[in-house]
């Protein structure tokens, strides 16, 4: 068994499943938002939901590392594949976390913008540090393969 091939696997689920968390959690504070503006009789805006599918970049990020660069990676070098299967676990988790950061991050920032209708884009940078935290681990394994 290829424990490198694995890893590559393990990056992108482990990602999605921060995604979904995330994803969940934003998104039901974006819900009870536009409830909220309904309740009021005031229009719900569009833009929150851009709080709730924040987190869906994070599989992208796992994806781009585990089969465009961890796959080709073990495929060369299969004696490497502990080493593989260590930067697929730990950068997964590391983008899981951002994207649950990112969903808490996006529910307070749904609920704010949905109560007062301002600071969306005061709101949205702190979504976009958390989003940071995914970048940095999926380039830095890029990094740590070669």
């Amino acid at each position: 068994m290829n424990l490198g091939l694995l890893g590559a696997g393990l990056v992108m689920g482990i990602a999605a499943i921060g995604s979904a968390i995330g994803i969940g959690i934003a998104g039901q504070s974006v819900i009870g938002a536009w409830k909220k503006c309904y309740i009021a009789n005031k229009p719900a805006p569009m833009t929150l939901l851009a709080f709730g599918g924040a987190p869906l970049t994070q599989t992208f990020y796992g994806y781009i590392l585990g089969f465009l660069f961890m796959k080709p990676a073990a495929l060369a070098n299969p004696a490497n594949g502990s080493l593989y299967l260590g930067i697929g676990i730990a950068s997964g988790l590391a983008i899981a976390f951002s994207a649950i950061a990112q969903g808490k991050a996006g529910a307070s920032g749904a609920d704010a913008t949905g109560e007062t209708g301002k600071g969306f884009v005061n709101y949205m940078m702190i979504v976009g540090v958390c989003e940071t935290v995914a970048i940095f681990a999926m380039v830095l394994s890029m990094i740590s393969l070669g």
